[in-house]
């Protein structure tokens, strides 16, 4: 049984929200994002990013950061930039890239239902990197950028979607990077019901992306009952701002590798020790990988064609896994890369940049690169409904949840 609640949300004046909405948080690096807010009053990402109120030298997670958004927050709020929908309501959501569209529910999930494993996961978190989110989600009293979860298709849910989109929508803009979002609203009591309801019955709910932010607003909800232990569990902390989409709307791009080194081969020794392992093929047209068992490797101006062999493959939810395979045949044996987490050796290139960057890299920074085929959402289920982890950057999400659309207020 999942708690899909509906939530009263802080959002965007209809007027501003194009230029309010922005990127995640974790999208860019600090000189990014200052670039991005300069001469900028409208866009999230100075809440989402405060350090970039400051000078350069300035520690980004002092407590002086942390205050600075939500004094922002309220500026904009007071300033009439936000409007806040005090009575519970559902949002539908709809993105779309490429002519292709994914539309999800917008509601609050229960942090017991993360903490019991209704809610699952795929890929375990950072405590540093958890530390930042904790300290802005504390210090606003909101959750901000929604996390990204997905769910096995429910018919009535999906009619109740597409009753919301018969209506006309509140927000309809494309963003600079080309990708159309609309959003509607659920207000009706009955619709509420059935779609509480329908998310009542189903068993599994997925982390597709953000488990830093669902980390972090969890732990804000255990501080905060740590704080109030007679809390009843209605409190607005219990619950995480999230987006919800059917899996079946779901595309997982390419998530590419790039190494620095090659642990002291030469390019030649290298391409040897390829051949060992994988059937190698020099590649004259297209380098994408087209099927699952390849993946492509560009190393000394050339592209190669990978295939693993059938002995190599698996059946395992996680060591099936093309990245696992390349991880444990070639990158930890050959390379030495042992913790691909941690090691400066490897360095990870999400899809939506293409196989030209990872050309690019390997005339800068790189000697060899490889481009994976996509992980597939079915196999993201798989390894989360055995309760297993996937290898560090094996999926990449798009197109990308906007943050300030939607505040979660507690």
């Amino acid at each position: 049984m999942s708690v899909i609640k509906p939530f009263p949300c802080v959002r965007p004046a209809q007027e501003l929200a194009a230029s309010i909405a922005a990127l995640p948080y974790d999208v860019y690096n600090r000189a990014e994002a200052k670039a991005k807010v300069q001469g900028d009053d409208l866009t999230f990402l100075r809440i989402d990013r405060p350090e970039t109120q400051f000078p350069d030298d300035q520690d980004m997670y002092a407590p002086c950061v942390y205050e600075k958004a939500a004094q922002m927050l309220a500026a904009d709020i007071a300033a009439g930039k936000y409007v806040r929908d005090n009575e519970r309501k559902y949002y539908v959501y709809e993105l779309t890239m490429d002519g292709r569209a994914q539309t999800g529910i917008v509601a609050a999930a229960a942090v017991d239902d993360y903490l019991s494993g209704t809610i699952k996961r795929h890929e375990n978190t950072l405590a540093a990197k958890e530390q930042d989110r904790i300290r802005h989600i504390d210090c606003l009293r909101a959750q901000t950028g929604p996390i990204f979860l997905a769910y096995r298709a429910d018919a009535v849910i999906t009619k109740a979607v597409q009753k919301a989109k018969e209506q006309a929508p509140l927000y309809d803009f494309v963003s600079d990077d080309g990708i159309g979002h609309r959003v509607f609203m659920i207000e009706d009591p009955e619709q509420i019901r059935i779609i509480e309801e329908a998310f009542a019955g189903i068993d599994s709910i997925y982390i597709a992306d953000g488990h830093h932010r669902a980390a972090s607003a969890v732990k804000v909800a255990l501080k905060r009952r740590a704080e109030q232990p007679d809390y009843t569990g209605a409190e607005e902390f219990n619950y995480f701002l999230s987006v919800l989409f059917p899996d079946e709307e779901l595309k997982i791009m390419d998530y590419n590798r790039v190494v620095k080194d090659l642990n002291g081969l030469s390019a030649e020794g290298f391409l040897k020790k390829m051949e060992e392992i994988f059937d190698v093929t020099p590649l004259a047209g297209d380098p994408k990988p087209q099927a699952k068992g390849t993946f492509s490797m560009f190393l000394e101006g050339q592209w190669y064609q990978c295939i693993v062999r059938a002995e190599d493959r698996s059946e395992d939810p996680v060591e099936g896994l093309d990245v696992s395979i390349l991880q444990n045949l070639l990158l930890a044996p050959v390379l030495g890369i042992c913790d691909p987490k941690n090691d400066p050796r490897i360095d990870f290139v999400g899809g939506i940049r293409g196989l030209k960057e990872l050309e690019r890299r390997c005339q800068t920074d790189a000697k060899a690169t490889f481009a994976m085929y996509p992980t597939d959402i079915s196999e993201l289920l798989k390894v989360a409904d055995a309760g297993l982890l996937m290898p560090p950057k094996s999926t990449w999400f798009e197109p990308k949840l906007r943050s300030g659309l939607f505040i979660h207020e507690f």
